[in-house]
């Protein structure tokens, strides 16, 4: 597999509202714990995916439930994921969840779960 087949997917809840900086915290956050689970778990994934540019995307999630189920399809494939709860200091409840991370891992496995969502 080439590197250019390794992506990471970050999930992100449009039921929520988040101002613009806040949801870019967000999904740094949701990058930076996944992609280090990633290389904690699976480590030839995680190197294929940063030597080939580290491509990630951002896709719309309706709702938290639907973020939940799009992890549960994730966990049933074996990929590294990362729900991210806001701690509540600025605009959000403490404990809102804001997004998921899937990956880095084969482009091909995370498309089975995230393939059907619309881009951020």
């Amino acid at each position: 597999m080439s590197s250019q087949e390794f992506k990471q997917v970050i999930a992100v809840r449009t039921d929520i509202k988040m101002g613009k900086g806040k949801l870019a915290v967000q999904v740094a956050h949701a990058a930076v714990e996944a992609s280090s689970i990633a290389r904690s778990r699976n480590r030839s994934w995680y190197d294929k995916w940063k030597d080939g540019g580290q491509a990630k995307v951002a896709v719309k999630a309706g709702s938290l439930e639907e973020l939940y189920g799009l992890r549960n399809g994730a966990e049933k494939l074996d990929l590294p994921t990362a729900i991210i709860e806001d701690r509540g200091l600025t605009q959000l409840e403490p404990g809102t969840t804001t997004c998921l991370a899937i990956g880095p891992a084969p482009s091909s496995l995370i498309d089975k779960v995230t393939g059907n969502l619309k881009l951020l």
